[in-house]
């Protein structure tokens, strides 16, 4: 796990570094806000660590930035500051979690375990599509750029089961069975309704396979999230 910390508090910086590195993460350390999000920019990152008040860019305000450019990555902030404002802010830009500052590393180190946890349980149940897309198999719905999509029950269907079999061919007898519930469709019907899931989609995800079925191709290469 590869984690940026923004702390410009040069001691801390390095007993945070220490203690983490040897508990196995990799560490990249930064004294201001403009030279974490330089770092972003040129790395990925499973986590930040920022503090609030740093030089250059404050925490809340790199956060914010890194949000508007749809860089979403967990994010801890530690701080000295107890006013509810700030920290209402902090959440309400999307942090997973605040640490009061002073605090017992370890205490940071559980709160890393915990997200880390949070995160995994998630990710069973996520399908990254494409960097905008993404389906959500516990509740059978599909998000563009976070927000859900209307879909016929049809086409919430369809989608289900080639996200289901993302980058695998789901051929017409396939469809025929979970979406028509095995009965004895044409394969036109299908072509038909599979062409107005293509017209309700924003990017081209589905790759037609002459004479056998379809394919939803999984297209995403953003590595930070």
């Amino acid at each position: 796990m590869k984690i940026l910390l923004l702390e410009d508090e040069l001691m801390l910086q390095s007993a945070i570094t220490e203690y983490l590195n040897d508990c196995g993460y990799s560490l990249d350390m930064c004294e201001d806000g403009e030279q974490a999000y330089q770092k972003i920019q040129d790395n990925s990152y499973d986590l930040f660590i920022f503090d609030i008040n740093t030089p250059t860019i404050d925490g809340l305000t790199l956060l914010d930035m890194l949000q508007k450019e749809k860089i979403y990555v967990p994010t801890i902030f530690i701080s000295a500051i107890t006013e509810i404002e700030q920290i209402s802010k902090a959440y309400e830009l999307g942090c997973y979690d605040y640490l009061k500052k002073p605090f017992h590393l370890k205490e940071l180190r559980l709160h890393i375990e915990r997200l880390f946890k949070m995160a995994q349980i998630e990710s069973k149940s996520i399908i990254k599509i494409s960097k905008m897309y993404m389906y959500n198999l516990d509740n059978e719905r599909l998000y563009f750029d976070n927000e859900e999509q209307i879909l016929t029950p049809k086409q919430s269907q369809i989608i289900n089961v080639l996200a289901s079999n993302i980058n695998k061919v789901v051929d017409f007898e396939m469809l025929r069975y979970y979406v028509w519930e095995d009965r004895p469709v044409d394969n036109a019907i299908i072509r038909a309704e599979m062409h107005r899931v293509r017209q309700v989609l924003k990017e081209d995800l589905i790759n037609s396979i002459k004479g056998i079925g379809y394919i939803l191709i999984k297209n995403f290469n953003d590595e930070r999230t």
